[in-house]
């Protein structure tokens, strides 16, 4: 308990550096493999704060690492600050009112993330410089992670070699242990390519790049009948062939996300995609050439590093939300649906309740969330060292992510404090860890056990290279 509080306190001293630098990210969102801005305001923080600084990292300009301190384990923890297009918001208003119609906006908490993450390594930073303990603290400033799988380049790149266990969060409406859960997953262009021809003079002429879209498009939606239940697919239209309906559309593009509970059960889904695909073209007769663009694994636990943040949670106890919070977070839930507030507690793995605005519980270890999953490229990490998630509640309870509420609580004194909350969270599972060279021992162990019988395969084929100057985040 002492050591605990002590980092605690490092984390109180520095709180208001670090909310403020949540903010200015949320002024300015930047989407994946853009976040020029965020990823300086991170490392300029990182320079005033004396950490050791790298750019560049997997030859991602957006990415960053900071290390302190010397000699003994190493524990990186992981940020995030890339926003979503299509969701600005004003702040702090229960209403939607967006600063500009197609504009991006920090609708997943990222400006939080990478704040909060920053914050507990500092404080690690920090207190190991005060007790003159050996060990290493690195930030990993990561980007892209809606779509882009940045960890995921950022690992094959070797960037997590030298590392003893991984610490992360995300923004949430409850506060707990984040269950080690997602789905695999991988993003594909499909460029079908035809010939230009005039609709109504010659249309015999021309083959249709469109046609074969909208027939893979059918195609796969006959799939969805014949795959494992837990396997989702979604599609974007890239390109549509154009704005002119009397001209055959010689090129169309279109995206696809294919996920699957585990990887092993993803290869198989994508050789189904592909082969949908190669239809569509022959019954079109146009050509199909199909482009990975990211790929992430799913989510691998690790028992001991999650006892041992629980044992934070249960220490430090839910955040000091205090009535003007739920006063706000309460309008905020007037916008939602019964069945959005249900489902947040659902995913928690908890008995739907009403009349509860903001958290004011630690989720229970053995709480079974909902099995509607997502996806995150944390779970690369999680395959190459021992890693560990918590859940930070910032926001209203039943507010939906990648959505305009979720944008607007941005700024709100309640996702400060859940900022200034998780930060403790984090930085006192760091500190345990180096202190407690046990934990990180049976933290390998826990984690090589899971890996004996499958090894981490990289989902990113050798030849893609990160996305820098490909639009991702859709």
């Amino acid at each position: 308990m002492q050591n605990s509080e002590q980092i605690w306190r490092h984390v109180d001293a520095k709180k208001d550096v670090f909310t403020a630098l949540a903010d200015r990210i949320w002024d300015h969102p930047e989407i994946a493999y853009s976040e020029h801005r965020s990823v300086a305001e991170h490392a300029a923080m990182l320079n005033s704060e004396g950490f050791r600084v790298t750019r560049d990292i997997a030859g991602i300009p957006t990415a960053v690492i900071g290390e302190a301190g010397q000699g003994g384990p190493v524990i990186a923890i992981l940020g995030e600050y890339d926003a979503l297009p299509g969701l600005s918001q004003e702040a702090g208003v229960a209403e939607h009112r967006p600063i500009d119609a197609n504009g991006a906006g920090h609708g997943c908490g990222h400006n939080l993330l990478g704040s909060a993450a920053l914050l507990a390594a500092t404080a690690v930073k920090d207190y190991l410089a005060a007790n003159n303990i050996a060990g290493r603290i690195r930030y990993y400033g990561c980007p892209a992670e809606e779509g882009g799988a940045a960890k995921t380049f950022m690992v094959r790149a070797g960037a997590f070699d030298d590392v003893d266990i991984a610490i992360s969060w995300h923004p949430s409406a409850f506060s707990g242990v984040m269950q080690a859960a997602s789905l695999a997953n991988t993003r594909i262009d499909f460029q079908f390519t035809g010939r230009a021809a005039h609709a109504a003079a010659s249309p015999h002429l021309g083959r249709s790049a469109l046609d074969a879209v909208e027939l893979m498009n059918v195609g796969v939606n006959y799939m969805r009948e014949h795959m494992p239940s837990d396997a989702r697919i979604h599609y974007a239209m890239l390109d549509g062939g154009g704005i002119a309906p009397n001209v055959v559309q010689a090129k169309a593009k279109v995206r696809y996300a294919i996920r699957a509970r585990e990887l092993p059960d993803l290869w198989p889904l994508i050789e189904r995609v592909k082969k949908i695909a190669q239809g569509a073209a022959l019954m079109t007769e146009t050509t199909v050439a199909f482009k990975v663009i990211s790929a992430v694994s799913n989510l691998l636990g690790n028992t001991p590093l999650e006892r041992a943040m629980h044992d934070q949670f249960l220490r430090l106890g839910p955040p000091p939300f205090d009535a003007a919070d739920r006063e706000f977070a309460a309008r905020i839930q007037e916008t939602l649906t019964p069945e959005d507030i249900a489902a947040s507690w659902q995913r928690a793995g908890l008995k739907p309740q009403t009349g509860t605005t903001l958290c004011d519980i630690i989720v229970p270890r053995d709480a079974k969330p909902s099995t509607m999953l997502g996806s995150t490229d944390v779970g690369d990490v999680s395959w190459a060292v021992p890693t560990v998630q918590a859940r930070g509640a910032t926001y209203a309870i039943g507010t939906p992510g990648h959505s305009w509420q979720l944008t607007s609580q941005g700024k709100n004194a309640a996702a400060h404090k859940g900022l200034v909350h998780v930060a403790k969270i984090m930085a006192g599972t760091a500190v345990e860890a180096l202190r407690d060279d046990a934990l990180i021992a049976s933290a390998k162990a826990d984690h090589q056990a899971r890996t004996a019988a499958q090894p981490y395969v990289c989902p990113l084929p050798a030849e893609v290279m990160p996305p820098v100057e490909t639009k991702v985040a859709a």
